[in-house]
């Protein structure tokens, strides 16, 4: 066991380690670019670029810097396509609602309206459940089963 937690505490260190020099070496990026782009304020030389537009144009990493030096060597009357916007995805249909024998709550309990909401319901159905376990008159529901238990059938009866 000792040594599991050894592997362990090794482990985070280690990757506690690589994750400290990159955010370094992302601070050191980011102070020389921003170095970069105050020489170049001075110099005259941004045609009214703002720092982001700097940063992207001038501060990438080499990978990057080969695709936006061959963005900008095009030509400027060719519009560049926007990507398309992906479709938005359809609504889920709404779950039918569950026809139980349980007997449900009408209305929030006077005893829990100081209450949030949520707990409101949740305590309302509870003592509900309870009076019906006492009574075996659940419906066969359990509080929270897979599916839909009985605190489900119960909050969506009073939220709507």
């Amino acid at each position: 066991m000792a040594t599991s937690f050894r592997f362990k505490v090794a482990t985070a260190s280690v990757l506690a380690f690589a994750l400290s020099t990159g955010a370094a070496h992302a601070r050191e990026t980011s102070k020389s670019c921003h170095q970069k782009f105050t020489t170049a304020r001075t110099a005259g030389t941004l045609n009214g670029q703002s720092y982001k537009d700097f940063k992207t144009a001038q501060c990438g990493d080499a990978a990057n810097a080969d695709t936006r030096t061959a963005e900008t060597a095009a030509p400027a009357a060719s519009p560049v396509a926007a990507p398309a916007a992906p479709a938005p995805k359809a609504a889920a249909p709404a779950a039918a609602p569950v026809s139980t024998s349980a007997t449900l709550p009408d209305a929030i309990s006077a005893k829990y309206s100081k209450e949030a909401a949520g707990k409101a319901r949740m305590h309302t159905c509870l003592d509900q459940y309870n009076a019906n376990k006492a009574a075996n008159a659940n419906g066969g529901l359990r509080w929270i089963q897979k599916g839909g238990g009985y605190y489900s059938v119960c909050n969506a009866k009073l939220k709507g």
